[in-house]
């Protein structure tokens, strides 16, 4: 597959969106918008987005564990507006036909059961509604759970302690008593495969499921490149070093809370593996044939990521290299 065809496929990238920043500044339009006969609207609380279906939620689940299959998201009209006087409100854009994009973040109190669309769907695990989301679905979810958790998070000014207020329909806090403004931050995440020969470098937490294995991964710090910070991370987990000279593959939005999930492909200088035990329980040297075989589910010593997340893609992009 060529790249720019596996960067579309990568769960959460957003498509068939658009954002429509032009409007976030004009709150009479905002408001027809959202009460208007084709609005399109998504539900979450607590960072859950609402699903269809009357059945259990699933219970929150050990990192690579197998999850319940994934339900379609259930998108509301103008209705959705009445359910709660009180839920906090983000513009996302637009479809491909005009429509207006909205989300609503109701309160941890609020009840399905106990509301007008009792019956028609419930607030499921992030994960796994993530494994049943298109690309249109996906990125506005996505989208809106960040906002959601930059709002939750940065309710107070940075520069001077004083609380802050929403404007441009979410895309913005505003300090009432210095004036700053405060704009919804993203963290870049290298996430990359070190690979050398005919091998590749993957890692696992002790918190993991058992047999689960993925790519290192972490956060870019102020003054480096991506391709710095994936040869320092890998140097500090796994004791291996690798040149700067990265191949940047694609990358994915992830909102927990909101970070930008950047892969890449490293050349390791050397295999000797010395694991960093505050960061890692184990790092090793798979074979391709081995990798392949995880990637099928057919290895019996060990689980690969799940297709939602990008580390399941990184891994993929190696495998059909020649």
């Amino acid at each position: 597959m060529p790249l720019s065809e596996a960067a579309a496929a990568i769960p959460l990238v957003p498509a068939g969106l658009e954002r429509a920043a032009h409007r976030r500044r004009d709150p009479q339009w905002l408001d027809a918008a959202f009460a208007s006969p084709d609005v399109q609207i998504l539900l979450m609380r607590e960072g859950l987005p609402l699903v269809e279906g009357s059945g259990p939620p699933s219970a929150p689940a050990q990192v690579g564990a197998r999850l319940a299959p994934g339900r379609p998201l259930q998108w509301l009209g103008a209705q959705a507006g009445t359910l709660c006087p009180n839920a906090t409100r983000v513009f996302l854009g637009q479809t491909a036909q005009g429509a207006p994009v909205y989300a609503l973040e109701l309160p941890s109190s609020f009840s399905v059961d106990a509301s007008p669309i009792a019956g028609l769907g419930v607030f499921e695990d992030f994960r796994v509604a993530a494994s049943a989301m298109n690309a249109f679905d996906g990125g506005a979810a996505a989208t809106a759970r960040a906002l959601f958790e930059w709002r939750r998070r940065h309710g107070f000014c940075a520069n001077c302690g004083a609380p802050t207020r929403i404007e441009e329909a979410g895309w913005k806090s505003k300090c009432a008593a210095c004036g700053m403004e405060h704009f919804p931050r993203v963290d870049p995440v290298a996430i990359m495969l070190a690979v050398r020969a005919d091998k590749c470098l993957l890692g696992r937490q002790a918190a993991w499921r058992p047999g689960f294995w993925s790519c290192l991964a972490g956060f870019v710090e102020p003054g480096e490149t991506i391709e710095q910070a994936a040869a320092r991370e890998i140097f500090e987990e796994a004791g291996i070093r690798c040149s700067t000279r990265a191949d940047y593959l694609f990358c994915q939005p992830w909102p927990f809370p909101s970070s930008l999930m950047i892969g890449l492909i490293l050349e390791a200088d050397g295999e000797n593996i010395t694991v960093d035990a505050m960061e890692l329980e184990a790092a090793r040297w798979f074979t391709r044939e081995e990798t392949a075989a995880m990637m099928a589910g057919a290895n019996p010593e060990a689980l690969a990521p799940p297709s939602f997340a990008i580390a399941h893609h990184v891994i993929k992009a190696w495998l059909e290299r020649s």
